[in-house]
């Protein structure tokens, strides 16, 4: 049993990056699809497919590498908020990651969205992960 499902899918994500792997596949959740579409959105991976099943069901996402150099377009993917450590944030205060050039990942009340969209819907929430 996995007590934190969402450190659990980022790294499987990170260490597939580490490992140059195309794609990765992840059991399902519904926060987990959130996310997922939230990294399709903004570019930070290629494409993702949900795989239902009647047992356990499955993301598979293909990861995004420069076609030249083969780096990855997530340079760094790192959990914020923990079950230990549950860190909330305001509109207001919402932090800029890396100088707005990466996103954070929230859980709010509408929703899970960008730090981005949560500044424009004035809405704070737990903060899941930084990507850049």
């Amino acid at each position: 049993m996995n007590t934190d499902p969402i450190a659990d899918y980022l790294t499987r994500v990170r260490n597939a990056i580490m490992a140059k792997h195309k794609v990765v596949e992840i059991p399902a959740s519904n926060i987990k699809k959130e996310i997922t579409k939230i990294l399709f959105d903004k570019g930070y991976i290629l494409s993702y497919k949900f795989v239902e099943a009647e047992v356990v069901s499955t993301i598979k996402i293909a990861l995004k590498y420069h076609p030249l150099t083969r780096t990855s377009a997530i340079k760094s993917i790192k959990r914020v908020s923990r079950p230990g450590l549950r860190k909330y944030s305001g509109y207001e205060k919402l932090p800029r990651v890396l100088n707005g050039m990466g996103i954070a990942v929230l859980s709010t009340s509408k929703g899970v969205m960008s730090d981005k969209e949560a500044r424009a819907m004035k809405v704070g929430g737990e903060i899941l992960c930084y990507v850049y």
